[in-house]
């Protein structure tokens, strides 16, 4: 090194003795201009400009074209840990690459995202894992494994999980507070980011919108208390989009910008995404709160320290060292195979009575349904390089003169009053432009078309092609293959390639003129006789109307156009044509990403959109031997028992027609499993903001109904026999060993599945819960034998009454499945542990959220930094301390709890705030203590009060809780 190198840009010092080097020489302003989402660069160090944050979810996101992989959820349905890393490991090489040319390409990449999918309704279904924390931690740590790459000291990238922490609602997801319980906390939605945390993988983790036990997760306790206590290396904390300004705007969390911006750099945010490249709000609200005494200068340097040591792992101050540096491969022959080999191996195969595989050398095969020629990409797609649609890859596998088609599209022309009809000028000049194909920091400002002449009338009009996706959301395409769209001047154009963008301007919804301005307005019109006489139509993404007027069609506040649709064809009518002279008829249903359920979105049932039931009624009805290929984002509830085959698989990515007719031919057998339970219909679920899956039953590990399909089902063209279990327990750890066996005469992959349940559990635990999981390939005949090394770690609970993980001694049954139901193999063993005793509430007391079952209830904060406290829920999750109705009930239930010998009389004290009262019983019997609270001044002004109570020996004490009264305590004294 010589005199003039400073010690930060010497390579032969540990990274920590160079980001003390560079920290010393950065001013005050250097280092809090840093902590916005766009640092700008200090150029008299010779330090880049650098920003957080690169969506890469299933590929590059947002910046052009590049290599799309299935979704997310597809990659999770895989169930293939290595395939997933070295789908990550072509992600992160093409985002290296495409920085190369492209320096708004950035290395800090926010994937994945590891937000168990507890809710099939929640809009973001697509961008998880699993329901399954195990399977999720897995996957994610696959991924991640890829993305940072291998080398021991520099990163390919850094990625950041999402979305921090139980965050499964879109609706009010940024005012909506999860009551987490602490067994929900710790063995459920922690542990998803806790394991692959714990690998190594992850450079950091991204809070989410919604608040967590009333707390927002930005300034949440977990990240201290949690997170950074899971690893030795420094994690950087990146705000969600905005969130920052949620914490006064939206939330009401704080008086002040200031107080809100201390608050979440103290409890651990280092980055701040908020008004766009914009960063001088948040630098003027750091600098402001250090004025105020609410930071200090150590405070911007732990936030800023763990920024530079994502930095110097990522190379950025080792340009010749970093062995990612030159790295060019980029939608490379092995790209593509690769993103063809995971659609293949995301697609389940739900049932076959024998249809599949279609191997008849001249079996005559229909594909229909709306998205039978379609690739769609969702809001964290890339640019599609390469497309392969279904009936494209059935086109490729079979030859097009064996495959008919039918989209099942109403076609329509819309009249006006006058008479006239809506028309679509010729634009005979225009570009074909794909939206984003030129990559943006941000799409959510990407407008539309103008370029384009607007609708107009005239006496014959343009037939229409009408989608109806489900609660009347209407998309409306020109015969060019142009999506009617309105730009931001309002006028009605065939514009767009596909419908997209944050908010969607493509979609529409037709409403009864004669209701207009009532509350029939809002009703779906999905049944072809709603199209018929007088309507308006709305644009939804306006909330406008469409109207004509003499510079042509456009969407106003006033005056709204009456319209009349004229159907020339039902879509059901051209399905049974092309069914009825088919030997095969495949049905491709779904839904777009972009419209009900998506970000921004939640759905609101599980029921195949009615349009799309139509189509598939009408196939079966013209062609029994019909099979139904659903290629969605989430679960549907559609009744399979007159379908003799049923296939699943998401999104599938640029190569996702080609892999399904390859699963089809039978070229590939199907093993792909589904990560989530679907259940049989709407009554099978929870409320969306009810987290608690212990208490209301959610998911396969506490479901008690028939699902529709199971956890982890999936068929095969092949048979697989289980045998030879051998469980054996050590001192660490479990060793499990079974064989696996292909009795079929196709080569298929099996996905093996071993899972344990307590048998006499002290608590309620899960009926059965997935240990760890393996897919392999098997020739026929073959036999695979498989080893579990499983730690003993892996059967615990989380113990409310010491707050600790721990190994409950008893008997467990370890299972080895085909499925969460399919059951192939059974062992019992005995595990040693601490045995679990009464509560010792003279001893430590009752934290109120510590119950063992609760109604009515939720958990709210003690305080703006940490605690929790128990209230009757209030149905407004994002207020603080509301002084709501006095007919808020709660129950709460703290079973096994010792109160000594036989005493007579405890002293029970309370540590509350609010107003109310409060009510002791034993054992489910009569109240036998009430005790009246008086109002305190507000949520978290916490007094004491204290009530006589009788008890001895064990019992289950219940409390009631009523009015708004926030208990957070409970002791005893006998």
């Amino acid at each position: 090194m010589t005199a003039q190198t400073p010690p930060f840009r010497d390579s032969q010092l540990p990274f920590a003795k160079r980001i003390d080097d560079l920290l010393s020489r950065l001013t005050l302003e250097e280092r809090v201009a840093m902590l916005h989402q766009f640092g700008p660069a200090v150029e008299r160090l010779g330090v880049a400009a650098f920003r957080t944050g690169q969506e890469a979810l299933h590929g590059v996101a947002w910046m052009g074209p590049a290599t799309v992989f299935p979704q997310a959820v597809g990659l999770g349905a895989t169930w293939n840990d290595e395939l997933v890393r070295r789908v990550g490991e072509a992600v992160s090489t093409e985002t290296r690459a495409m920085r190369s040319r492209d320096d708004r390409v950035g290395l800090n990449v926010w994937a994945p995202t590891v937000n168990l999918l507890r809710h099939p309704l929640w809009g973001r279904n697509e961008e998880g894992y699993s329901e399954d924390p195990k399977l999720t931690s897995a996957i994610a740590t696959a991924y991640t494994r890829g993305l940072r790459g291998d080398h021991p000291a520099y990163w390919r990238t850094a990625p950041v999980l999402k979305h921090w922490l139980a965050h499964n609602n879109e609706t009010d997801r940024a005012t909506a507070s999860s009551s987490v319980r602490p067994r929900v906390l710790h063995e459920y939605d922690l542990r998803a980011f806790r394991e692959t945390v714990e690998a190594g993988t992850v450079a950091g983790v991204m809070p989410a919108y919604n608040l967590v036990n009333g707390r927002p997760n930005h300034v949440s306790p977990y990240l201290r208390e949690q997170l950074r206590t899971w690893t030795d290396q420094d994690l950087l904390v990146c705000s969600d989009a905005g969130a920052p300004s949620n914490l006064v705007d939206s939330e009401h969390y704080f008086d002040t910008h200031e107080e809100a911006t201390a608050a979440s750099l103290i409890a651990g945010v280092d980055s701040f995404t908020d008004h766009g490249t914009d960063s001088t709000q948040i630098v003027e609200r750091l600098q402001g709160a250090l004025d105020q005494g609410l930071l200090t200068e150590s405070d911007i340097d732990a936030a800023v320290r763990r920024q530079l040591a994502i930095r110097f792992r990522l190379g950025e101050f080792d340009p010749r060292l970093d062995p990612y540096a030159d790295t060019k491969d980029f939608d490379t022959p092995a790209h593509r195979s690769l993103a063809r080999e995971a659609a293949e191996q995301a697609i389940v195969l739900l049932k076959n009575d024998g249809l599949l595989p279609l191997t008849g050398q001249d079996t005559r095969i229909a594909v229909v349904g709306l998205l039978a020629d379609e690739c769609k990409l969702d809001w964290y797609s890339g640019t599609l390089i390469h497309r392969s649609t279904p009936l494209e890859g059935l086109y490729e596998r079979f030859g097009a003169d064996r495959v008919d088609f039918a989209e099942g599209v109403d076609r329509v022309r819309i009249k006006t009053s006058a008479g006239t009809y809506l028309s679509v000028p010729p634009a005979d000049d225009a570009t074909d432009e794909v939206r984003g194909a030129e990559g943006a920091l941000d799409p959510a400002l990407l407008a539309g078309r103008t370029d384009l002449p607007p609708l107009t009338t005239d006496t014959t009009g343009t037939e229409l092609a009408l989608i109806d996706w489900g609660g009347g959301v209407l998309t409306l395409r020109a015969p060019d293959g142009r999506y009617l769209s309105v730009a931001e001047d309002g006028f009605v154009r065939a514009s767009a390639d596909q419908p997209g963008g944050w908010v969607v301007q493509e979609t529409f919804r037709l409403e009864p003129h004669e209701s207009h301005g009532s509350d029939e307005s809002q009703k779906s019109h999905e049944s072809h006789g709603s199209h018929a006489g007088g309507h308006l139509l709305k644009h939804i993404g306006t909330g406008r109307y469409v109207s004509v007027t003499a510079d042509g069609v456009k969407v106003a506040d006033q005056n709204p156009e009456i319209l009349e649709l004229e159907i020339t064809e039902r879509g059901e009518d051209t399905v049974a044509r092309t069914a009825a002279a088919a030997d095969v008829v495949l049905v491709v249903a779904g839904n777009d990403p972009h419209i009900n359920g998506r970000e921004t979105e939640d759905r609101t049932t599980l029921a195949l959109p009615a349009h799309q039931q139509r189509l598939l009624e009408a196939a079966r009805a013209a062609n029994p031997r019909t099979a139904l290929v659903i290629t969605s984002s989430y679960p549907y509830a559609t009744d399979p028992a007159d379908l003799p085959a049923v296939l699943w698989t998401a999104h599938g990515g640029q190569a996702a027609g080609t892999a399904l007719a390859r699963v089809l031919a039978g070229d590939v057998s199907p093993a792909g499993r589904l990560p989530q339970t679907w259940y049989a219909s709407d009554a099978d679920l929870p409320d969306l903001l009810d987290y608690d899956v212990i208490g209301s039953r959610q998911t396969y590990l506490y479901f008690e109904g028939t699902p529709l399909f199971p956890f982890g089902h999936g068929l095969s063209y092949a048979s697989f026999e289980y045998g030879n279990l051998v469980a054996h327990v050590g001192e660490n750890s479990v060793h499990v060993t079974f064989t696996v066996t292909n009795t079929g005469s196709t080569p298929a992959d099996e996905v093996a599945q071993l899972y344990s349940r307590a048998v006499t559990p002290s608590v309620s635990r899960p009926r059965r819960e997935l240990l760890a999981h393996r897919r392999i390939h098997v020739l026929p005949g073959a036999s695979t034998e498989l080893a579990f090394e499983l730690p003993l770690s892996a059967f615990e609970f989380w113990d409310v009454v010491h707050g600790i993980r721990r190994v409950e001694p008893g008997r467990y049954e370890l299972l080895v499945c085909a499925s969460s139901e399919d059951v192939r193999l059974r062992a019992t063993i005995e595990l040693d542990g601490t045995p679990i005793t009464p509560r010792p509430v003279l001893e430590l007391g009752l934290n109120a959220a510590d119950f063992d079952e609760q109604r009515g209830a939720e958990i709210v904060d003690r305080t703006k930094v940490s605690g929790d406290a128990v209230t009757p829920a209030q149905g407004n999750h994002g207020s603080q301390g509301s002084q709501e109705s006095l007919g808020n009930t709660a129950e709460l239930v703290y079973r096994g709890c010792d109160f000594g010998p036989a005493t007579g009389t405890v002293a029970v004290t309370f540590e509350v705030s609010g107003e109310g009262s409060l009510e002791l019983a034993l054992d489910g019997g009569p109240v036998t203590a009430r005790l009246d609270v008086p109002a305190t001044r507000g949520p978290y002004d916490y007094t004491t009060v204290a009530v006589p109570f009788s008890a001895t020996e064990v019992h289950d004490l219940h409390i009631g809780l009523r009015g708004p009264v926030r208990l957070a305590h409970v002791g005893f004294s006998g």
